[in-house]
């Protein structure tokens, strides 16, 4: 795969706080995106004959015949949520180099109307067995496990790994801290952002505690938006209104013991537990690329809770394990540090369109245009979802 591809594409609405997009549709707004991609290629629609989906984003079938895409030659899906964000770019690259299109959408268009993503799974919107014979008032076993010992939502799962994680290592509470603000600090200088004002310290732990040890400021934003990318062929990518930007290597999947982690539980073994679980992922994806972390000059760390972000630096090799905390401490992941994290601001600040603005992002990096850009970036790490199997990386370079 390495080289065989490139993204040349990136389009994208506005970013609103949830619910904030009506009374526009997800489906106009995944369009929306779409064609804005395409232009940044200097593709048309026409030009157009896959999906590469995660999340369950969209219908392509909806999306071909409202755009008017000629011939659909590729849809397929990742799952796990997002998990497959990062992983979605390998999946368009895959059918690309297996023959099977040319050029590729991912996408994701989100609208937190009903339903909310952070909700539990006890409650409203949880997915609900009739006539259940497991005596969980209709809960899906999976749920109904953890839910009696108060596990029902993701945050109450992740909290818990966060737990383990500082009862191991001596990780605390102002590693998270740090995280929270140096996203903060970012996503303040991008006007996409939707938290653009300073958090201090004091405002971090003065901040309602929603899962002990994550306070408001380690959770995701809830948002609506959407976002395109579009990959092609090294050879069309030559020709394309930007410099490409070629995939390296993809990898998705993980420790399959790892079991559900979203509202649910943790089963996997005990080597694993208090990581992120990309570890094997980092593995494959290094091997492919023929590169490693210290050829990393950006990273874009899926971070629905900020834990994940220090989890993620020692998966993927930017610390040893254990000891993301002092790592985070001593300013490694900030401009001009070691390894600069999230640069727009990520999950925590920018907008959480479920992983898609980290891509969008590294490729904003590698073309030499990020409003906060690392100096002579040359290659991007992004990764999906960590703890909620499948996940995914993708090494991404100039």
């Amino acid at each position: 795969m390495r080289d065989k591809t490139a993204v040349v594409g990136v389009g994208s609405t506005p970013y609103w706080k949830r619910g904030g997009s009506l009374p526009e549709s997800d489906t106009s707004m995944a369009c929306t995106a779409i064609l804005a991609a395409l232009d940044d290629a200097g593709l048309t629609i026409k030009d157009l004959d896959g999906f590469a989906i995660y999340s369950s984003s969209c219908d392509p079938a909806l999306l071909a015949s409202v755009l008017g895409v000629p011939e659909v030659r590729f849809a397929a899906t990742l799952t796990s949520g997002g998990g497959g964000s990062a992983g979605s770019i390998g999946l368009a690259s895959a059918a690309i180099v297996s023959g099977q299109a040319e050029v590729v959408v991912s996408l994701m268009t989100l609208q937190q109307v009903g339903r909310r993503l952070g909700g539990t799974q006890t409650g409203s919107g949880a997915p609900v067995v009739r006539a259940s014979p497991y005596g969980s008032g209709g809960v899906p076993p999976t749920y109904a496990f953890g839910a009696f010992s108060g596990v029902i939502s993701p945050g109450h799962s992740f909290s818990i790994l966060t737990q383990r994680h500082m009862h191991l290592y001596g990780t605390t509470r102002e590693h998270l801290c740090e995280i929270a603000i140096n996203q903060r600090n970012n996503a303040i200088k991008r006007p996409t952002s939707i938290r653009r004002e300073p958090l201090t310290r004091d405002e971090y732990f003065n901040a309602p505690m929603l899962s002990d040890p994550l306070c408001l400021f380690d959770y995701t934003m809830e948002s609506d938006g959407a976002i395109a990318v579009i990959t092609t062929t090294a050879e069309r990518a030559r020709d394309c209104r930007q410099r490409p930007v070629y995939v390296m290597a993809s990898a998705n999947g993980g420790m399959g013991r790892w079991g559900p982690a979203i509202g649910a539980y943790f089963q996997q073994p005990d080597e694993y537990f208090a990581s992120s679980g990309h570890r094997p992922v980092a593995r494959r994806m290094y091997e492919m690329a023929g590169v490693g972390p210290d050829d990393v000059d950006v990273a874009l760390l899926y971070d629905h809770f900020s834990p994940m972000v220090l989890m993620q630096l020692e998966d993927y090799g930017f610390c040893p394990i254990g000891e993301g905390g002092p790592f985070i401490a001593e300013g490694a992941i900030r401009l001009g540090g070691k390894i600069p994290v999230n640069t727009h601001g990520g999950h925590l600040s920018e907008a959480y369109i479920i992983g898609m603005t980290h891509v969008r992002e590294a490729v904003e990096q590698l073309r030499g245009v990020a409003v906060n850009q690392v100096e002579n970036a040359e290659i991007a790490l992004v990764t999906g979802g960590p703890a909620s199997l499948p996940v995914s990386g993708t090494l991404l370079r100039r």
